[in-house]
């Protein structure tokens, strides 16, 4: 596929629930968002980066999403969904599929960082259409289907010291 090069356009998804999930599970630390971004836009040309999170009304969830647009991501937010049993969702899923898509016409690479199998479908769909694809996550708790799919996997957890803080 597609090599790396500077004048490569790239956008950077971040599914922010995925990483904060996988950070706290086996690392009790959080995301390293700069370190994140710059290492996915790799000295390339960055045309969008959107992280996507979840509203759970938690005191410092505003400050959080504050950080995350002056680091530079522009934030999707979602309002987590409580059902009648008391159970909850909320994911993005689609929404950033659908980003993907909509944006492959515009960049040369897509890095998506989650370690979601759900994924690796939209990474066929993208490669197909000529756009290489990136995936950033942590290794332990990636989906196989996902690293298989996409071009390069990227493991945060060989590199904490970058991604984690």
């Amino acid at each position: 596929m597609n090599e790396i090069h500077p004048d490569q356009r790239v956008a950077v998804l971040a599914d922010s629930q995925n990483l904060y999930h996988s950070a706290q599970s086996v690392y009790s630390r959080n995301i390293d968002y700069s370190g994140l971004l710059e290492s996915a836009v790799a000295d390339r040309s960055l045309v969008r980066a959107i992280a996507y999170v979840i509203r759970a009304d938690s005191p410092e969830e505003e400050s959080f999403f504050e950080a995350l647009r002056d680091i530079g991501f522009e934030t999707k937010i979602k309002e987590i969904k409580t059902f009648a049993d008391g159970s909850k969702k909320a994911d993005w899923d689609l929404g950033m599929s659908l980003d993907a898509v909509s944006l492959a016409s515009h960049v040369d690479t897509v890095v998506l960082c989650t370690g979601d199998g759900d994924f690796a479908r939209l990474c066929s769909h993208l490669r197909h259409e000529g756009v290489r694809v990136e995936a950033m996550g942590f290794g332990n708790s990636a989906a196989d289907e996902l690293i298989e799919a996409a071009d390069e996997f990227v493991d945060l957890a060989d590199e904490k010291e970058t991604f984690l803080l």
